[in-house]
């Protein structure tokens, strides 16, 4: 199985970085205090994040991952460490990448227009989220409260959130950063990417709703984002790309390339039952993609930016990625095995977001929460 990185703690010890390997951690700044990491010296691996790690570069990340390869001692039991966030964030950027989470969106909202916004398909559309409140998983989620209005209603009202929602995302992580004012082109974006983590893009869709005229998501999406607490390398994902179907009509150049995706397998579950299965092929555009446009205008990437896919849904329904789909913003609610139906989450869910490929040699880990009260 492949490694994974990350930040991890024993009691009564400061945070240090890990690389996980089945249920075992190995301790990378002992190992790095030992000389058995080439030339990264120890201060890389003895802090409470994977930054400094990161922003060595790719050839660094390579030799880690050799010497690493090459060291079969048994490490720390999981069960003994608490797992920490595994970057400090730099700036967080979610994008809207799934064809059929843009569709099933347009469908619920618009119903007698086209599905699509009209700049869809010609460029990854996204926003800049909340670092500050990007959180590793197990963390409780508190359920937000804001300004909604129902659609037949005189006024908006204040409370808490009563559509709040999981999204299914993938994130990738920036470890070497761009300079200002040069944008980074599609063929060189992801020499850029330290590794991919599991998000789970928390969203209160009243909230959203009445906030989102003209600009966009706000206190909607700004109170919560859950990621995994193991970053995979994007080098493991390299066997896993896969032909993607023609983006139409072909992109301007700056966004041009063969489409491509990796053939991830993600699932969803609710209250310990899984709800949906789905793939990262399921992405229209790629993360290359959404790096060049990010950087077109001149935008800077920052070690330890993280840049989420949007949700990622299929083409059935038990494929698609959001609460929001799987109950069709409630007009079809999602039984569940014990009898009871969720349009939303109530206080008490459980959600736990899993990724691996098909044949389980690179596992994305899981992101956990549960929703607490206002």
């Amino acid at each position: 199985m492949s490694l994974a990185y990350g930040v991890f703690a024993r009691r009564g010890e400061a945070p240090r970085v890990g690389a996980r390997r089945g249920d075992r951690v190995l301790d990378l700044a002992a190992l790095a205090a030992a000389g058995r990491l080439g030339a990264l010296p120890e201060r890389v691996f003895a802090r409470a994040d994977l930054n400094a790690f990161m922003a060595a570069g790719r050839k660094a990340w390579r030799e880690c991952g050799e010497r690493l390869a090459d060291i079969d001692e048994g490490g720390i039991a999981l069960a003994e460490v608490e797992l920490l966030l595994p970057i400090a964030v730099a700036d967080y950027v979610d994008f809207f990448s799934s064809l059929e989470h843009a569709r099933n969106a347009g469908r619920m909202f618009r119903p007698d227009a086209e599905p699509l916004p009209p700049n869809w398909r010609h460029l990854p559309i996204g926003y800049h989220g909340r670092a500050g409140t990007v959180v590793v998983s197990g963390t409780p989620v508190t359920r937000p409260s804001g300004q909604a209005k129902e659609p037949d209603a005189a006024a908006p009202v204040f409370g808490p959130s009563r559509r709040l929602d999981f999204e299914l995302e993938l994130g990738f992580v920036i470890g070497a950063p761009s300079r200002l004012g040069e944008p980074v082109p599609a063929e060189r974006a992801t020499e850029h990417v330290f590794g991919v983590v599991l998000v789970n893009d928390w969203s209160a869709r009243d909230i959203q709703a009445w906030e989102s005229r003209p600009l966009g998501p706000f206190l909607g999406k700004s109170f919560a984002t859950s990621v995994g607490a193991w970053v995979v390398p994007l080098d493991a994902l390299e066997p896993y790309k896969v032909p993607a179907p023609p983006q139409e009509p072909e992109p301007l150049p700056y966004l041009r390339e063969e489409p491509w995706a990796y053939d991830v397998e993600l699932e969803i579950e609710l209250q310990g039952q899984v709800v949906s299965r789905t793939s990262a092929r399921n992405l229209y555009w790629s993360v290359a993609q959404q790096i060049a446009h990010l950087t077109i205008n001149g935008a800077s990437l920052r070690t330890g930016d993280l840049l989420a896919s949007g949700t990622v849904s299929g083409p059935e329904k038990r494929s698609r990625g959001s609460l929001l789909e799987l109950s069709w913003n409630g007009s079809d609610p999602l039984e569940l095995a014990d009898g009871s139906t969720r349009t939303f989450l109530l206080d008490g869910d459980e959600v736990v977001l899993r990724g691996a490929t098909a044949d389980g040699a690179v596992a994305l880990g899981e992101v956990r929460g549960r929703v607490l009260p206002a």
